[in-house]
């Protein structure tokens, strides 16, 4: 389902002069002399053997993870004289970008949240409120702390977890919600932050698709009391396998780094509690490897130039699309700033579109556009949740998520753009046009 773990010689130079150079505009017209939609409907769909509308080549435009020179050299160096530093220096340089005051590197981004769930020594029985519209990894985790998660429904426009379904799963026993910034798209975090002071309760982030975003200015992370990010090589900060974690107070990050770092005790202050595990941990052993360490690092320097490269391609191509009746984009606050994660998420309303997603899908994969139905396994129907012999304190299923549900009915994905792409911008939007013109023929 993933896509873009090929690796490339494109510079750094090269590509963040190709990000800078976005297009200048999309045309406004497919024939001279006629508006869009009259020349659109006038063209036969590929589907019925008509020209497909998408002829430029797509390889380069979602190539990822991009890895150059730089990290070659770096990696082939450690290599002649292997070294833990790296790690040191990736969780140095991440602390200076994000202004963090605590952050500890892990071997992937399950091994992240896993040790924060222990670093926040909640009581056995305690409830962390999920989405149910979510991935396992933070999850699955809980059981091995005694903690029970409850799952809730999320906003069908966001895909991110429902505040009001929050608030109704509330109970004496509730000690956190979980956060999931659904493939780039944060939370409300300010809302949910209020909702946990108001309540006595705290918020906890899954950062996983969403390195670099920010609602208000304020880095996705930062908010949470800890917040777990991935590093894997999809990811929008890729290192092929890793992971980091974030922390507001110094006791969770020791905790956390005691967890699964064995020899790293030693470096905490005089009066750390934790310093006399030093040698035996207190988990497992989960520290980041070094050379993930060195490509996290170099990532990390154009992280923010690579976004907004993509994020660009995605304004241009989505403002266009969300001019069709029944294609609506993810809704996204002007005070949020988001980012992508390896797919450009849209949705179809098929009664305002007036032709089944499917059969949409169908004649735009047939015009050269990359777009799949998306659904997503919600997590309440896995096993690993309905069975009683895993927990010991079981997991609260709900009763419905009318949220989930419409989202798995309208969703698609789209391919991501992560460098300038304005030719093959603007022949998606045209082939979007091309089918939507014709799309009485689809119903």
């Amino acid at each position: 389902m993933e896509s873009g773990n090929t690796n490339g010689n494109t510079s750094r130079r090269d590509f963040l002069k190709t990000a800078g150079a976005l297009g200048a505009g999309i045309a406004a017209s497919g024939v001279a002399g006629m508006p869009r939609t009259a020349a659109a409907k006038s063209e036969t769909l590929a589907l019925n053997g008509g020209p497909k509308a998408v002829t430029a080549a797509g390889a380069a435009a979602t190539k990822w993870p991009l890895f150059g020179d730089e990290e070659t050299g770096l990696v082939a160096k450690l290599l002649q004289a292997p070294d833990y530093a790296p790690v040191a220096e990736f969780e140095e340089a991440w602390k200076a970008h994000f202004g963090c005051p605590h952050a500890k590197a892990h071997c992937n981004g399950t091994s992240a949240l896993t040790s924060m769930l222990f670093a926040l020594q909640y009581p056995e029985g305690s409830e962390i409120i999920v989405p149910d519209y979510s991935t396992w990894f933070p999850v699955v985790p809980m059981r091995f702390f005694g903690l029970v998660p409850v799952f809730v429904d999320v906003d069908p426009r966001t895909m991110n977890l429902d505040l009001e379904a929050a608030k109704k799963a509330l109970t004496p026993k509730t000690k956190a919600v979980l956060a999931v910034h659904w493939y780039g798209l944060p939370c409300d975090l300010d809302e949910l932050c209020a909702f946990g002071a108001e309540n006595g309760i705290d918020i906890l982030e899954d950062a996983s698709h969403a390195h670099g975003a920010k609602v208000k200015d304020t880095w996705i992370g930062n908010w949470g009391r800890i917040a777990g990010f991935s590093l894997q090589g999809t990811k929008p900060l890729p290192s092929i396998e890793g992971g980091i974690a974030t922390y507001k107070n110094r006791n969770d990050y020791e905790l956390a780094t005691t967890y699964g770092n064995y020899d790293l005790p030693r470096t905490f202050p005089e009066d750390s509690e934790y310093r006399k595990y030093q040698g035996t941990a207190l988990g497992s052993k989960l520290r980041m490897h070094p050379v993930s360490a060195i490509l996290a690092r170099v990532q990390l320097r154009d992280l923010d130039a690579r976004n907004a490269a993509g994020v660009a391609q995605m304004a241009k191509l989505n403002a266009r699309l969300a001019e069709l009746p029944g294609l609506e984009v993810p809704r996204c606050r002007p005070d949020v700033s988001r980012v992508y994660y390896s797919k450009n998420l849209l949705f179809i309303d098929e009664k305002k579109a007036g032709a089944p997603r499917e059969a949409l899908v169908k004649a735009l994969a047939a015009e050269g556009v990359d777009i799949l139905v998306y659904t997503w396994t919600l997590l309440h129907t896995y096993p690993v949740f309905t069975e009683n012999k895993w927990w010991r304190h079981m997991p609260v299923l709900p009763q419905a998520v009318p949220g989930c549900d419409q989202a798995n009915r309208e969703a698609v994905q789209l391919a991501y753009f992560t460098s300038d792409q304005p030719e093959l911008v603007e022949q998606y939007a045209a082939a979007f046009e091309k089918v939507w013109a014709n799309r009485k023929s689809l119903a």
